[in-house]
């Protein structure tokens, strides 16, 4: 049983894997984990949405990731990934949110993810619910974190530029796979791509932004 030190912040940061391109993104796999600011994990979740991935199989085909649908199944048969209802993922969510007390809901580049996770639920309930995260939390951001601290970096921007990381001249590109291999010296680093895999990565993130100690953008809503 975790002892839960109520004088701490927890956090709760999320990461989803969708189909049905970017403008209508359906979500498929939702993973999350409940840490605090120094990265210590307490409790995480690796949920696969049943009415996407499994009532919707010719829609998972084109998903952006189709070429992982044998993994999952594989995954879920070995039980390290849970097959649930979109309801129970958003249950577990909120339940998880009051036992905690979190202090914020993170996810990097976060307006897509609140956007799924918003598209999703008004689909699958017509919307008669409209919004899938617990209500009252904030959301923020570790690409505006980014953004705000080692983008900024003259060495961050050497080493995008020495490797092709470049949007343009003076623009470097944070993608999380991008920002972890720089975090950790390894050029070769490459993203699972899969709900809690990628969480855990970009918890890692905010605790690096964290320690940056500078004032910076984190809120979605600000």
């Amino acid at each position: 049983m975790i002892k839960i030190d109520k004088r701490k912040n927890y956090y709760l940061t999320i990461d989803t894997e969708t189909a049905n391109g970017l403008d209508d993104s359906l979500v498929y796999d939702i993973g999350g984990a409940i840490h605090d600011k120094k990265g210590r994990v307490y409790e995480t979740f690796s949920f696969v949405i049943y009415e996407i991935f499994v009532g919707m199989k010719d829609l998972m085909q084109t998903a952006y990731y189709a070429e992982k649908i044998p993994i999952y199944e594989v995954d879920l048969q070995a039980g390290s990934r849970k097959m649930v209802r979109y309801n129970t993922a958003r249950k577990h969510i909120a339940n998880l949110c009051k036992k905690y007390n979190v202090r914020a809901i993170i996810a990097h580049n976060a307006r897509f993810d609140y956007r799924a996770t918003n598209t999703t639920q008004r689909y699958l309930t017509c919307s008669k619910y409209r919004y899938f995260l617990p209500y009252g939390i904030e959301v923020w951001d570790t690409l505006k974190m980014v953004k705000s601290t080692v983008a900024k970096q003259k060495s961050y921007l050497r080493w995008c530029e020495k490797n092709g990381f470049m949007v343009s001249k003076n623009r470097p590109r944070m993608t999380a796979e991008i920002l972890y291999k720089y975090m950790i010296n390894d050029i070769d680093y490459k993203e699972s791509h899969t709900g809690l895999e990628d969480v855990l990565i970009e918890k890692e993130i905010f605790v690096w932004c964290v320690r940056q100690k500078k004032k910076m953008d984190k809120k979605l809503w600000a």
